[in-house]
């Protein structure tokens, strides 16, 4: 018989509802409801034209740990980080000078590392 995982309280402040991981559905929801569209944050058709070009010919991830490493050992690019974290709508969001490529995970580790409490 598999262990069960134990239940935990929604991470939303002020939640009391217990869920078996993550925020409960009601407060998931809000949350996606509170957040802008990514349209408005700059994340529209060009700069997926844009970001598209660069993982051609950026196609390994260029994030600080897979740096060191030789290329082929490096995790494969998927997204297009901006190196000042402004996004697109940022002074030099269109500035490839400012971009890396990463992979999912690495680049989900620096949004929720230079996010975190915002």
């Amino acid at each position: 018989m598999p262990a069960r995982k134990a239940m935990q309280v929604c991470p939303t402040p002020g939640c009391p509802t217990l869920t078996p991981g993550g925020r409960c559905p009601p407060c998931q929801t809000k949350a996606r409801a509170a957040r802008p569209h990514p349209n408005t944050r700059g994340y529209n058709t060009r700069w997926r034209n844009a970001s598209a070009e660069y993982l051609q010919t950026h196609p390994y991830c260029e994030c600080d740990e897979c740096s060191t490493k030789p290329q082929l050992q490096r995790d494969l690019a998927t997204e297009v980080d901006h190196i000042d974290g402004l996004g697109p709508l940022g002074p030099r969001g269109f500035d490839p000078t400012n971009w890396q490529a990463m992979s999912k995970r690495h680049h989900s580790r620096k949004t929720a590392r230079e996010t975190w409490g915002t």
